[in-house]
């Protein structure tokens, strides 16, 4: 596995451990996730540092309202004033007027411990993987579809990202 992270305070066990305890409290919510971004680049093989964990779910206000109760019970905060129901019923309006790309969510205990729900892309419209990381299955997004999705940003650092996945077999 290519898990990277650029620090010395943050190990690979901590990093790993706050994967699985997102990922676990998504599942005991019955949220369908898939993780992207940084994470789901490594976790397909490529070497990739990164600290936040980026999810998609199904852009729905049933599992927005579950995605706000799973991480507030982890003691996780949003880094804007704005609630599960805001975030869907003013998605539209936070993406084209504001810019906001993902509602983002920080542990207080550990600020190092960011959680960010893109809002820009709807899971029902992308395929899942599953993959074994220490006795746990996490669900990610397809190599095909997180390389689509990137193309979509087309950031430099997605850019990257892109020529490192497709290095994959």
């Amino acid at each position: 596995m290519a898990v990277m992270v650029y620090t010395s305070i943050y190990s690979r066990e901590a990093v790993m451990t706050f994967l699985q305890r997102i990922c676990g409290c998504f599942e005991q919510h019955g949220i369908p996730y898939a993780v992207v971004g940084g994470y789901a680049v490594a976790l397909h093989g490529a070497t990739r540092g990164t600290l936040d964990i980026d999810f998609i779910v199904s852009l729905d206000e049933k599992v927005f309202l579950k995605v706000e109760e799973a991480l507030l019970a982890l003691g996780f905060r949003s880094r804007l004033p704005i609630t599960a129901h805001e975030v869907f019923m003013f998605r539209e309006e936070y993406i084209k007027n504001r810019n906001l790309i993902a509602w983002s969510f920080y542990n207080p205990e550990n600020p190092m411990e960011v959680v960010d729900i893109i809002i820009t892309e709807n899971l029902d419209n992308f395929r899942t993987v599953e993959k074994n990381l220490f006795n746990s299955k996490l669900k990610i997004l397809s190599k095909a579809d997180l390389i689509q999705m990137k193309k979509k940003s087309a950031r430099p650092q997605d850019l990257a990202d892109i020529a490192a996945l497709e290095k994959i077999p």
